[in-house]
């Protein structure tokens, strides 16, 4: 299996969302310590389901859509740039392809990691959702 392998370029992007989504964070009140963390943990994360459900965000398709537009401009820019490193060391075709499949994967990346990221629509209907409960969020990280 190849570094440039579809398999492998799709965990990665899974990886990057799961590291990389903001969550809110709650004041350790009364109602915290008597449901604890582990319990807090679980409704925030039923809050966040809810507010992608409920509340327009972004889409797999625009994840698709992200992807297909940077894709064509990363591979692009990467084919051009890896096309100069290469004729540097005697191979411009190789460093073009590599280039190429670099700017693609950068593109993938980055479309993944926005569609993780709530709207401040979202985090609104979290607050709420999470108030609601008697929690108290005092941010998000």
């Amino acid at each position: 299996m190849s570094v440039l392998d579809p398999r492998r370029l799709l965990l990665a992007a899974a990886v990057l969302a799961a590291c990389s989504s903001a969550r809110p964070v709650v004041y350790p009140n009364e109602h915290l310590q008597v449901v604890g963390q582990r319990q807090a943990k679980e409704d925030i994360d039923a809050c966040i389901a809810r507010a992608q459900d409920d509340v327009e965000g972004v889409g797999a398709g625009d994840v698709a859509k992200d992807t297909a537009i940077g894709s064509g401009v990363g591979a692009a820019v990467g084919a051009a740039a890896g096309a100069a490193g290469g004729a540097a060391f005697g191979n411009a075709g190789g460093g073009a392809a590599a280039g190429a499949a670099g700017g693609a994967v950068a593109a993938l990346l980055r479309a993944a990691y926005k569609s993780t990221q709530l709207t401040p629509a979202q985090q609104g209907f979290v607050n709420r959702c999470l108030t609601e409960q008697g929690y108290e969020v005092i941010g998000w990280q």
